[in-house]
């Protein structure tokens, strides 16, 4: 009888070893998964400091100045793509045109999102000169290009982004690129610009960023074949490729590759939003559902004017694709009911520039203004608008990079005039 009770006592001690053994290895393995856990929390905390911080970085001295919204107001974003100008130049800004136009309009109260296209060829007048709207960007600079585009469709632009091909790779590098199907061979290939693009119909292809460029750039093969109605065929598979990176973007895995897209973004996009609003914008956009996210083109007549060929916008066609954009505080005509041509106005240069007054209204005048005087006052460092009907500042104030807009002050050489516009020293600095 003892044997057998020693037995059992052994057979229970040799279990309870094994259990205590186990218990010590899930506790080892508990603490490990935490450890990894741990890490993972870290590093991405890590790398989202790292991508705010790098949002920080991002703005425009040289854009107009932004109009929020109201609270849960529809918000125009216009979108800009420059090409890549003149490879010959070491500084070639002044060479680039908008390659790529596009409004963003983001509706918050239904989460709906329409972006708009506008193509390259379009009709304006500058100075009495028919010209292609791409050539605005080049001619007058980013204040142009936002009145032409606002102008055009008759809305309001409140925010402006510029995304070169150099911020648009990085971009789809840091969403990890995206798989495209390609329906057509496109074969093409410049030396000069060092581009050579070489995809077959019928394969499908993880689109880098430099794979991506090519996509988005092609037009043409070298041997002449290409899209039958030109740059708005071009607009139609653009939006192929877009629809794609919004599928990528909405993916719930996408969350861990926002410190990344944040610092591509922050060192390479220039725009007059914050850093608060890019996020805050991103976000919503990567939270959006498919069936919520439309994409059109302005429609336009095609006609040829002294020997070269312009799309002509047709208004009455594109109610529809407008009525978004147009909506509530969006409306140009509902944002300021003053007609740029009755603005009287003063400009006085407040530094040792000379010319400066007359270079900034010669910008008014290409954007619509035509009762300008000059003149010079005492040196001032800082800029300022000096004005009593907000509606008559407020509309100079989306065409010049003017940030301080102070009360007009009851001074005898300023009662002819609703708006007196002093450029100081800062002038030089912001207002290229």
């Amino acid at each position: 009888m003892r044997r057998k009770n020693n037995s059992k006592k052994n057979i229970i001690g040799v279990v309870s070893k094994l259990f205590k053994k186990n218990n010590d290895s899930t506790n080892i393995l508990e603490k490990l998964v935490l450890g990894v856990i741990a890490f993972i929390i870290t590093f991405f905390i890590v790398s989202m400091v790292s991508g705010a911080y790098a949002l920080t970085k991002i703005g425009s001295r040289s854009m107009p100045s932004s109009i929020d919204p109201a609270s849960n107001e529809p918000v125009n974003i216009l979108l800009i793509g420059t090409d890549i100008g003149n490879v010959n130049q070491v500084d070639n800004q002044a060479d680039k045109r908008t390659d790529t136009i596009m409004v963003l309009n983001y509706n918050p109260q239904n989460k709906n999102l329409h972006i708009v296209s506008i193509p390259r060829d379009t009709l304006i007048n500058v100075n009495g000169k028919n010209v292609k709207i791409n050539s605005a960007y080049e001619i007058g600079g980013y204040s142009k290009i936002k009145s032409e585009v606002e102008n055009l469709l008759d809305i309001n632009i409140n925010y402006m982004v510029k995304i070169d091909y150099t911020a648009f790779d990085e971009i789809i590098d840091a969403i990890g690129g995206v798989d495209m199907k390609i329906d057509r061979n496109m074969i093409y290939d410049d030396p000069v610009q060092n581009l050579h693009i070489n995809f077959k119909a019928g394969e499908t292809v993880n689109l880098d960023g430099k794979k991506a460029e090519e996509f988005f750039r092609w037009r043409e093969n070298n041997d002449g074949s290409g899209f039958a109605n030109g740059d708005l065929d071009r607009i139609e598979n653009q939006h192929k490729f877009i629809s794609k990176v919004i599928e990528k973007c909405t993916s719930p895995l996408m969350i861990f590759r926002v410190p990344k897209i944040m610092s591509a973004v922050g060192d390479n996009v220039e725009t007059n939003m914050s850093a608060f609003d890019v996020l805050s914008y991103g976000m919503k956009f990567m939270g959006l559902k498919q069936e919520n996210v439309t994409m059109s083109t302005v429609k336009g007549t095609e006609k040829t004017i002294n020997g070269e060929s312009f799309v002509v916008f047709d208004k009455n066609a594109n109610k529809e694709i407008l009525a978004p954009l147009t909506s509530s505080s969006n409306s140009k005509s509902l944002i300021s009911s003053t007609s740029k041509g009755d603005i009287r106005i003063k400009i006085l240069n407040a530094t040792k520039i000379n010319g400066l007054a007359a270079k900034v209204m010669k910008q008014l005048s290409n954007d619509g203004y035509t009762k300008i005087d000059t003149g010079n006052t005492e040196l001032s460092d800082k800029s300022r608008i000096l004005a009593n009907d907000s509606d008559k500042s407020n509309t100079i104030k989306q065409d010049l990079n003017i940030k301080d807009i102070e009360k007009k002050e009851n001074k005898p050489e300023y009662n002819d005039y609703d708006v007196i516009i002093i450029l100081g020293k800062d002038y030089e600095e912001f207002g290229k």
